[in-house]
């Protein structure tokens, strides 16, 4: 079966044929060239004193006189596992301290109720995360410790800090009272408790956290689960304090789980995309001063959220709907601009012989994708396919670490591994 109506079967594209350049495709291709091709979008730019062309595949030379360098043997890394851990004994430890909170607020039945319907938006939030994800997922472990670190660390944090801002609020009324905890304390402290998991992860797995869209996502999962518990309290609050549970119940369900279910995913989503793009240009030490830039714009839309008042309406549709726009095409462009820098570093690869321009372009592009695992799944191989997808893709990120200059020798190592797999990942596809 073809991919499509304008492609030959994929199985016949895989093996390749060499011309006397050592090529595949019987093609020649242009010796390796900075510009225009090495910095095919803005958010991956590499510099000329950094490139260096793809490693040969020694299998594809018909004269071999080298061989691509072995990865020296060590020990197996424990990888993020350490962070996961840690991350689930704060996240323990602060739901003795959440837990407690909630049920005072809330009563029993307040929090079953509030905790099923906080269900809906952070469905929601969370698809929409792994809609953002799909071209280079993050591991799993890693985004259950940040959906953990919103849903507890942060709200634990921000229950330990709150009483400091609330002894230096006014207290001429409870009203300037009320509006000092919304627009000043809510903003700065929720905004810096949860950016804090943020600069955790940037810390401690670096390995996976070196690009907007990586920032994006783990702030995105951040504010989903601290969106989550802050559902929970609203919603059973409504439930518990309320002479009519049901109807104040479905007004505020319409203001948080409808109208602004992705409130706190825009706000601190600002703080990883900066974060992103320090970790992919400059070392740790500027990722670090990217979290301090990123808090600016976090704490400043959660503070004109919290300030819309009489004219909630106006401002929702004037200068919220426009913001939530903008952020969703900003989205969409790094997500193509991911594609084209997915395409130039796996281009550079066939160039050396580990693909051929056919899988480059299959594994390049969404469409791509999906008709290449539609044709292998027709042969009971899909999901052989998607480990070929998510591994080549994992090279070609690992090709713009080591071109960006940071921590060269590691990944190095890093892209051996992953040449070494391609391969096999191949060769189960078309068994």
């Amino acid at each position: 079966m073809s991919l499509s109506s304008h492609c030959v079967p994929w199985n016949r594209l895989l093996p390749m044929t060499m011309n006397h350049h050592g090529q595949p495709g019987g093609q020649p291709y242009p010796r390796p060239y900075l510009e225009p091709g090495a910095n095919p979008t803005w958010i991956g730019r590499v510099q000329p004193g950094n490139y260096q062309p793809a490693p040969g595949n020694p299998a594809s030379l018909p004269r071999q006189t080298w061989a691509t360098p072995q990865a020296p043997r060590s020990r197996r890394s424990l990888g993020t596992l350490p962070l996961v851990i840690v991350g689930g004994v704060l996240a323990l430890a602060s739901l003795m301290l959440v837990l407690p909170f909630l049920l005072g607020n809330t009563g029993v039945t307040g929090f079953v109720i509030g905790f099923i319907a906080s269900l809906i938006p952070l469905s929601v939030v969370l698809l929409t995360v792994r809609l953002i994800d799909r071209w280079e997922p993050e591991p799993k472990r890693l985004l259950w410790f940040a959906f953990t670190w919103g849903a507890a660390v942060s709200i634990a944090g921000t229950l330990l800090i709150q009483p400091l801002f609330a002894l230096a609020a006014p207290t001429s009324s409870e009203e300037a009272f009320t509006y000092f905890m919304a627009t000043v304390q809510a903003p700065i402290v929720e905004e810096f408790t949860k950016s804090l998991g943020l600069l955790v992860l940037i810390l401690a797995a670096r390995k996976y956290f070196d690009g907007p869209v990586d920032g994006v996502v783990f702030a995105f999962t951040i504010a989903a689960g601290f969106a989550f518990t802050e559902n929970i309290l609203y919603f059973g609050r409504e439930i518990a304090s309320s002479t009519d549970p049901g109807t104040d119940l479905v007004r505020i369900f319409i203001l948080r789980g409808v109208m602004s279910p992705f409130a706190h995913a825009l706000f601190t989503g600002t703080t990883g995309l900066i974060m992103g793009f320090a970790a992919r240009r400059w070392h740790s030490g500027y990722a670090v001063l990217g979290f301090f830039i990123g808090l600016l714009p976090a704490m400043f839309l959660h503070n004109r959220w919290n300030s819309m008042g009489q004219n909630f309406l106006t401002e929702y549709f004037v200068v919220q709907v426009p913001i939530f726009l903008v952020a969703a095409v900003g989205i969409i462009l790094l997500r193509v601009a991911e594609g084209k820098l997915t395409r130039q570093r796996l281009l550079e690869y066939a160039r050396a012989g580990w693909f051929t321009p056919a899988e480059v372009e299959m594994l390049a592009t969404s469409r791509g994708r999906r008709q290449a695992v539609r044709w292998a799944s027709t042969r009971g191989r899909g999901n052989q396919m998607k480990s070929f997808i998510k591994g080549a893709t994992a090279l070609a990120f690992t090709r713009q670490r080591i071109l960006s200059g940071r921590d060269v020798h590691v990944h190095q190592q890093d892209e051996l591994e992953h040449l070494r797999n391609i391969p096999g990942l191949r060769a189960a596809v078309l068994q």
